[in-house]
């Protein structure tokens, strides 16, 4: 069973995932225990034929290093290798990553590797998992003691989906010029409140609706470069600026998690001139629209007065 969950990845994208649950994280640790089972008796069978003639002691304390070096090198090796999947995992369609959504590093999986051992399924609980079974259907996302010290969680592994697929796409000519914007000073409290405007907008009285969006817009502006081509509409601004945050924070999530390679940054791309026909920039940094439509709604479309960020 799995129960949708969110989250406020660090570009201020909202993201919805699949929190795996109980039995499907059972089924993916069964398969890894059996692995490490037949790893383990594979390596001790070994050791037995070559150091028959041993000292015992010496071979009680070799058996111990090795039982350790599997139960907690195994998880170590897969999850920081593969950023988050173990063999079973993979076969239940699980990963582990981050709370915040990101993939998962070495000192992650080396956190929920000894928290497993010791904790979760091993020492402490006699192991028997009683402790990890009783934490993980405790809490809300799923999560055993190892997730909790790591700030980790194991999710269903789909695309995730974001809290902008409510809203149209942007224009294609926006949205080919927001390609090529600088981002990075745009805070994120300021991008969760444009991104919470643009949802509620259909919902507001138009003179309501007109003054946000050129408020908001003018806010943005101030913080992306280069500015906008001249005689965009506010809301179409606001659009395709988070959908660009949303588009490149998808590529970071899904360079992180391909082949096990780390995210890169987004390459930057040329914008084009600007668009021909959008209208002449009036002297105030807004014209509120005639019409508080959206584009890509069923709304009246909104006039094409736009503006010209501040200096």
């Amino acid at each position: 069973m799995a129960v949708v969950d969110r989250v406020v990845i660090g570009e201020a994208v909202e993201l919805e995932v699949r929190t795996a649950r109980l039995p499907s994280r059972a089924l993916a640790l069964a398969l890894d225990l059996l692995i490490m089972l037949v790893l383990l008796l594979g390596v001790l069978l070994v050791m037995s034929v070559v150091g028959d003639d041993a000292d015992p002691a010496l071979a009680a304390a070799v058996s111990l290093i090795v039982t350790v070096g599997v139960f907690v090198g195994y998880p170590l090796l897969w999850e920081t290798l593969t950023r988050g999947r173990s063999p079973g995992k993979a076969a239940m369609g699980l990963r582990v990553v981050r709370t915040d959504g990101g993939p998962i590093v070495f000192r992650h999986a080396l956190a929920r590797a000894l928290a497993g051992f010791i904790v979760d399924f091993g020492l402490l609980s006699l192991f028997t998992g009683l402790i990890g079974i009783v934490v993980s259907a405790g809490s809300a996302r799923g999560q055993r003691v190892g997730d909790l010290l790591a700030g980790t969680v194991v999710v269903r592994e789909r695309l995730p989906r974001t809290g902008l697929e409510s809203l149209p796409p942007p224009d294609p000519v926006l949205a080919a010029w927001a390609r090529g914007c600088e981002l990075s000073r745009l805070p994120d409290d300021l991008a969760l409140a444009a991104r919470q405007f643009l949802v509620r907008a259909p919902q507001l009285a138009g003179a309501v609706r007109a003054s946000l969006a050129d408020r908001l817009a003018v806010d943005v502006s101030a913080r992306v470069a280069p500015p906008p081509p001249p005689g965009v509409p506010a809301e179409a601004y606001l659009l395709a600026v988070l959908g660009e945050r949303r588009r490149r924070e998808t590529d970071r999530l899904t360079a992180g998690t391909a082949w096990g390679r780390p995210p890169g940054p987004p390459r930057p791309v040329t914008p084009p001139a600007a668009p021909h026909g959008l209208g002449v920039p009036p002297a105030s940094p807004f014209t509120p629209s005639a019409s508080a439509g959206s584009p890509g709604r069923d709304d009246p479309a909104p006039s094409t007065g736009g503006f010209a960020p501040p200096g």
